[in-house]
């Protein structure tokens, strides 16, 4: 099968390219798919695993408040606490459709699709800067005084919601949906990066570099090889992550999406061709 791909990207820019997936292992396999369309090689290494949290009482005493009608508003920030949320629906035998009268916001596209196929409800908002400030901003004209807020989240999720929504007078209730913990398994990338066989390192959260960098530690691989690499991010707060590391992202997409994120290392890897091959016939 043919890719669709957005002109004037080549259809050859990603082919043969060696792209390290640094997603949980379970979500890896839709982004393998995408890259290898591309004509990629995708090389899997999960950074990151997703697990529920030892006691998810917190999180199903919240669920059912707001199948009862107890919060206004379901402040989803990710595709990993949509799933959470749906299985512990599936546990507590509630119908997703018993949140029908709370109003969804989503962080963004990808959000907004998993809400719509894992729990089959509307998104009443998805802001167009597909980060936590994006959210904030969108959400602070809409949201009222007292207006109960449940915010089902990873363990280690920043407070920018909860502040700036607390700040305008809304009850915001933060609840641990996931824990976002150091992945295993995968390539052997430690040997992979001194062999120069990786082209590119996509990193989809700050987490995912933080762990990376973990795990090339334990493995006894060097970390400063990732500076001979392209390192792809989605979005800011990822890229600032790798940049506080002393590390330099090549590709920042500023669509926090799979394919947002491939289109970008498709563009990157097309201007270096670019170059090179401008370099060979040298013109300036």
């Amino acid at each position: 099968m043919t890719p669709l791909l957005p002109s004037p990207i080549p259809s050859s820019a990603l082919q043969g390219r060696r792209v390290v997936i640094t997603q949980a292992a379970q979500q890896a396999s839709a982004f393998a798919t995408l890259l290898e369309r591309w004509g990629a090689v995708p090389l899997l290494y999960p950074c990151i695993a997703i697990q529920p949290p030892d006691d998810s009482t917190a999180l199903d005493q919240s669920l059912r408040a707001a199948a009862q009608g107890g919060f206004d508003w379901l402040v989803l920030t990710s595709a990993n606490a949509v799933r959470i949320v749906a299985q512990r629906l599936a546990a507590l035998d509630i119908a997703p459709q018993q949140l029908g009268g709370v109003r969804i916001a989503v962080v963004g596209a990808a959000t907004a699709r998993s809400v719509q196929e894992e729990l089959g409800l509307q998104v009443a908002l998805a802001p167009q800067e597909e980060v936590a400030e994006g959210l904030a901003a969108a959400l602070e004209p809409l949201v009222r005084p007292g207006e109960r807020i449940l915010l089902p989240q990873s363990a280690l999720a920043r407070d920018v919601l909860f502040k700036r929504l607390t700040a305008i007078g809304a009850s915001v209730h933060p609840v641990v949906a996931y824990e976002t913990v150091r992945g295993a398994g995968g390539v052997d990338l430690p040997n992979l990066l001194a062999q120069r066989r990786v082209d590119a390192v996509t990193l989809a959260s700050a987490s995912a570099f933080r762990f990376l960098l973990e795990r090339l530690v334990n493995e006894r691989g060097d970390p400063a090889l990732l500076h001979t690499v392209c390192l792809a991010c989605i979005g800011p707060v990822t890229a600032r992550a790798v940049q506080e590391a002393g590390f330099i992202p090549a590709v920042i997409s500023t669509q926090q999406s799979l394919e947002g994120l491939t289109t970008a290392l498709a563009e990157h890897f097309a201007r270096k061709d670019s170059c090179s091959s401008r370099q060979t016939q040298g013109i300036p």
